[in-house]
C-alpha cells in the first residue's frame, strides 16, 4: 500500500492539452519527433477544437493515425472524454492499437475496460460497432455508452459500412422474400406485368426493378409488420435485427429495388442522428485522405454545409511521395490487357506488385489458381508478406482503402477496372443517369483511394498502372480525372507531360516503350524524383469543401421528409432541378420530387413523373402510362454515325477507348443492365436510333430504328445458362412484337431478335415469326468487324467524311441490310419439336 501512495503523490495534476506538447512529453514514444505536417494540423485543430465538427485532410502516409491519437489524447487530458477512435474494420483497429503502443498512449478495444470508462484510455472500435440498429452508443432505451469526443478515420472508407447498415437486403432464399413479393404482387403486376414476370416468375437474375413509390407507400404498414416479424436475434435474421431500427422511422419513403436474388430497401439518406451518443458528442473529428469530393460528409454523416466551412490541412501538399502514372490504353488503344499483364508479371519478378480489381471474376484474369489472390481469411498474411520480403504479385479484390503498403511492399500498383457499385439501388441509379457525375464522382474517389495504397510517406515512391476499357472511358471521355484531388491531378499531369514526350518520338508507342517509363520510378531516377517534388512544391490543399449541389439538395430534402415536412422537401429539390443542366440528372431529381409530392398530392406526383420522363426516359412511368415518343430514323446511316461521334468524343483516341469499353460490356454474362446499356450504345455508334424501352416500361430490352421504316426488336438473354431457348423467352419476344405493333402500327418492317447462347428453341416453345438469333459467336464476329471499321474510320482521310464512311460501312458489312444476314441466324427447332 505504501508503494501505491508513493505513486499517487507523483501523479501529475496538470496534464498538457496541446497535441504536440503531449507528443513530446510521452516517455515511451518510439517516434522521437513529429513531422512538420503533423504539427501544422495539430496547431490548426487546437485553435478550433471547441467546434463540434472538424474535418482533417492529410495525404495518405503522412501520419494521420498519430495525428488522430494525439488529438483524442488531448481531449482526454482536457476532460472531454470518453474518447473513441473509429476505423472501417478490425484489421485497421489492430493497426491503430499498434501505433498507440509505439507512441506510449493507452488504447483499448474493450468498451468495458476500466481505463476507458475512467477516461484514461482511448477506445478503438469499428464503424460497424458504432453504427448499427442495436448500437450501445445510442440505440438502447437506456444505459447507452456516452461519447465525449469521437474521431472517424478514413471517412470515405467508412461509407460502405454506413450505407449498408442503413439498408435491408432480403435474400431470395429467405422466407420473408416471398412474403414481401406477395404483399405488393397485385399492384406491381398491374403497373408492370413484364417486370414482375421476368423477376418473380422467370427468375431472370439479370433484371432489376425499382418498385414504384406509390405502391411502396400504400403497402408500408403490412411491409413493416412483416419486417417486425423477423426482428429478432436469430442468425438468419441479422440483416433485419441490426438494421430495421435504423430505418423504421423513414421506411415510408425508402426505395425498394427487386431482383430475382434479393429485395433491397434503402433510404434516401442516412439518419445517422439515431446514434444518439454520436449525435450528442461534444467533439466530432472526421479524418480523410486528400480526396477532392467532400459530399460524403453530407450524404453519409449528415453534416450541413456550414459545419464544414473550413477544412484542416497541412500548410503544403508536398508531403506525399512520388507517383508515376502509366495509362497504356490511352497512349496506344491497340494495346491489349494480355500485353499489360505480361509486362506487369515481368516487373513482379524483381519488385512487389499489387493489383486491385473490382471482382473475383476479374481476379481470375491475373491468377486462375487463386494462389495470388488475397481473400478474407488470408489478407493479413499477404500484407505482411509484402512488407517483409519480395513475394511478387498479389491481387486484392475491391480493397481500395485500408491497406498500407510502404516502400518495397509495393513498387508497382495496378488499378484494373472500375470499382463496383455499392448497392442494387446504385445500379438502378446508374441505369437511369448513365454517365452522370453522381456515380462517376464516387468511382473516381475510390480509384484515387486505391492509388494511395502504395505511397505511404514523402520519401516513398510507386508506379501506378491504370487499365481496363471502362476505366479508360470514364477517365477520358467522361473527364473522370477532373475529380482527382490537387496532388493527384498534379502527378497525373506530370506523368501526362512524360507521355507527351514519348508520343513525340513515336505516335503509337508499343508496350515496351510505355513500360520503359516505369523504370524512372522503379529505379528512383534522381531527375524524376526531383521533378516530381518540384511539381508538388507549389500545390496547396483545398481548405474549402467541394460538395455536390445535388448531394446537398437530396440531403436537405431527406431531412425535411424525415419530419414529414413534404412541402419543404419538394422545395429543396425544386431549387436544384431549376439549376441542373444535365437532363438525365434533372429527370432523376424530378422522380424523387414526385415521390415526396405523393404524400400530399397523388395526382400532382404523377404529373411530375410525366415531366421527368420527358427529361429522362429511364425514370418511372406514370400510373396511366404515357404516349411513347416513337423512335424514328430518317438520316443516312453514315451521316448519323458521324454526328453522334462528334458529340460524343473530342478526338479519335477518346472514340477508340469508348468503343473498347462498349464492346467489353457486350459480353455474355449475368450483368444484364451492362449488356443492354452497351447494346443501346452500340446501335447509336452504328448510326441508328436505339433505346431501352423496358427500363421502367413494357417494351423490349432494346429497340433499333435502322432506317427506311425498319426496326429490330431485341430481347437480351445474355445471361442464359440453358442450352435451349425457353418458352418464356419466346413468349417475351412475342409480347415485345405485339407492344411494337400497338405503339408503332403494323405497317412497318420489324424483325424480332433474340440474343442467346443457343439457336435451338425448346420443345415446348413457339418461335416468333421471323425471329433471328444472335449467338456469342455471331456477336463476336459483329464486334470484330465493327472494331475493324473503327480502325479505318479514325484515319484522317475518313474521319468525318460521309462518302468514305458509307463505303466503309458497306465494306465491313455494317449497313442495316447486312447486319441480320451476317450477324444473326435462323432458329433451330428442338429435335423433340
Amino acid at each position: 500500500m505504501s508503494n501505491l501512495l508513493s505513486q499517487l503523490s507523483s501523479l501529475k495534476k496538470n496534464k498538457p492539452i496541446e497535441p504536440r506538447e503531449i507528443f513530446m512529453s510521452l516517455p515511451k514514444n518510439k517516434y522521437g519527433y513529429a513531422r512538420d505536417v503533423q504539427t501544422e494540423v495539430w496547431k490548426k485543430w487546437y485553435e478550433q477544437r471547441d467546434q463540434k465538427n472538424s474535418i482533417i485532410k492529410m495525404n495518405t502516409g503522412s501520419g494521420k493515425t498519430i495525428v488522430g491519437l494525439l488529438i483524442l489524447q488531448s481531449c482526454l487530458n482536457e476532460s472531454k472524454g470518453p474518447a473513441i477512435y473509429v476505423v472501417p474494420d478490425s484489421y485497421l483497429a489492430q493497426q491503430v492499437c499498434s501505433e498507440a503502443k509505439a507512441l506510449g498512449i493507452l488504447a483499448v478495444t474493450d468498451r468495458d475496460d476500466y481505463n476507458y470508462n475512467e477516461n484514461n484510455a482511448i477506445l478503438v472500435t469499428t464503424i460497424h460497432a458504432l453504427i448499427n440498429g442495436r448500437s450501445v452508443f445510442g440505440m438502447r432505451g437506456s444505459n447507452n455508452y456516452p461519447i465525449g469526443c469521437v474521431l472517424l478515420d478514413d471517412v470515405h472508407a467508412c461509407l460502405d459500412i454506413i450505407t449498408s447498415q442503413f439498408s435491408i437486403k432480403i435474400p431470395s432464399d429467405h422466407e420473408l422474400y416471398g412474403k414481401m413479393i406477395e404483399t405488393f404482387a397485385d399492384s406491381w403486376k398491374s403497373y408492370d406485368h413484364t417486370s414482375y414476370i421476368n423477376i418473380v416468375e422467370m427468375k431472370d437474375y439479370q433484371k432489376i426493378a425499382l418498385l414504384p413509390f406509390w405502391i411502396w407507400q400504400n403497402k408500408k404498414d403490412p411491409i413493416f409488420r412483416l419486417l417486425k416479424m423477423y426482428d429478432n436475434p436469430d442468425d438468419n435474421n441479422n440483416f433485419i435485427y441490426f438494421n430495421l431500427p435504423l430505418l423504421q422511422d423513414c421506411l415510408s419513403f425508402c426505395s425498394c429495388v427487386i431482383t430475382a436474388d434479393s429485395i433491397e430497401i434503402t433510404p434516401k439518406g442516412t439518419p445517422i442522428s439515431k446514434i444518439a451518443s454520436f449525435e450528442n458528442a461534444t467533439r466530432r473529428i472526421f479524418m480523410s485522405a486528400t480526396l477532392s469530393d467532400d459530399s460524403v460528409f453530407v450524404s453519409a454523416v449528415g453534416l450541413k454545409k456550414d459545419d464544414i466551412a473550413d477544412i484542416i490541412t497541412p500548410e503544403e501538399a508536398n508531403d506525399i511521395g512520388d507517383r508515376l502514372i502509366l495509362f497504356p490504353k490511352h497512349l496506344n488503344s491497340s494495346i491489349s490487357d494480355e500485353q499489360i499483364k505480361e509486362k506487369v508479371f515481368s516487373i513482379a519478378e524483381e519488385h512487389n506488385v499489387v493489383v486491385i480489381v473490382p471482382s473475383f471474376k476479374r481476379a481470375a484474369f491475373w491468377d486462375s489458381t487463386g494462389q495470388k489472390i488475397a481473400k478474407k481469411d488470408n489478407i493479413a498474411a499477404h500484407i505482411e508478406g509484402l512488407k517483409n520480403r519480395h513475394i511478387g504479385l498479389v491481387v486484392f479484390v475491391s480493397r481500395y482503402d485500408g491497406i498500407d503498403l510502404p516502400d518495397d511492399a509495393c513498387r508497382l500498383l495496378v488499378i484494373d477496372g472500375l470499382p463496383p457499385l455499392r448497392s442494387k439501388y446504385e445500379k438502378y441509379v446508374q441505369s437511369v443517369i448513365t454517365s452522370g457525375h453522381m456515380i462517376i464522382r464516387e468511382q473516381m474517389q475510390r480509384i484515387e483511394q486505391g492509388m494511395g495504397r502504395g505511397v505511404r510517406s514523402s520519401t516513398d515512391s510507386c508506379c501506378i498502372v491504370l487499365m481496363g476499357n471502362e476505366l479508360a472511358d470514364v477517365l477520358l471521355r467522361s473527364n473522370g480525372v477532373s475529380h482527382f484531388s490537387n496532388t493527384t491531378m498534379e502527378q497525373y499531369n506530370l506523368s501526362k507531360d512524360l507521355w507527351g514526350l514519348l508520343i513525340k518520338q513515336n505516335a503509337t508507342p508499343d508496350i515496351d516503350e510505355i513500360f520503359e517509363m516505369a523504370n524512372y520510378s522503379l529505379n528512383r531516377s534522381d531527375e524524376w524524383v526531383q521533378e516530381s517534388k518540384n511539381r508538388l512544391s507549389n500545390v496547396k490543399y483545398e481548405t474549402k469543401p467541394n460538395i455536390s449541389e445535388v448531394t446537398i439538395a437530396l440531403r436537405e430534402a431527406f431531412e425535411e421528409a424525415s419530419i414529414n415536412s413534404w412541402t419543404k422537401a419538394v422545395e429543396a429539390l425544386d431549387n436544384m432541378i431549376n439549376k441542373e443542366t444535365d437532363k438525365k440528372t434533372k429527370g432523376y431529381l424530378m422522380q424523387i420530387k414526385a415521390e415526396y409530392t405523393n404524400f400530399i398530392d397523388i395526382s400532382k406526383a404523377q404529373q411530375i413523373l410525366l415531366a421527368a420522363r420527358k427529361c429522362n426516359s429511364g425514370t418511372l412511368i406514370p400510373i396511366e402510362g404515357i404516349q411513347y415518343e416513337k423512335l424514328l430514323n430518317k438520316k443516312i446511316q453514315a451521316k448519323a454515325l458521324i454526328e453522334y461521334v462528334s458529340k460524343l468524343c473530342s478526338n479519335s483516341n477518346e472514340y477508340i477507348v469508348h468503343i473498347d469499353a462498349t464492346l467489353d460490356s457486350l459480353t455474355f454474362s449475368p450483368e444484364a443492365h451492362e449488356f443492354e446499356r452497351a447494346l443501346e450504345e452500340f446501335g447509336k455508334l452504328l448510326g441508328f436510333n436505339s433505346s431501352r424501352f423496358d427500363n421502367g416500361g413494357n417494351g423490349p430490352d432494346n429497340l433499333w430504328a435502322v432506317g427506311d421504316g425498319e426496326y429490330f426488336v431485341i430481347e437480351c438473354k445474355s445471361g442464359a445458362i440453358v442450352e435451349t431457348i425457353a418458352k418464356k423467352y419466346c413468349d417475351q419476344l412475342g409480347g415485345s412484337i405485339r407492344w411494337f405493333n400497338q405503339q408503332y402500327g403494323s405497317d412497318l418492317k420489324v424483325t424480332p431478335v433474340m440474343v442467346h447462347k443457343s439457336q435451338i428453341i425448346d420443345d415446348n416453345a413457339a418461335a416468333v415469326e421471323g425471329m433471328r438469333i444472335i449467338t456469342p459467336e455471331l456477336l463476336d464476329s459483329f464486334k470484330e468487324q465493327f472494331k475493324n471499321f473503327t480502325t479505318a474510320f479514325v484515319q484522317d482521310e475518313n474521319w468525318g467524311n460521309v462518302i468514305r464512311v458509307s463505303a466503309l460501312l458497306s465494306k465491313y458489312k455494317l449497313c442495316s441490310n447486312d447486319i441480320l444476314n451476317e450477324y444473326s441466324s435462323c432458329y433451330i427447332k428442338s429435335k423433340f419439336n
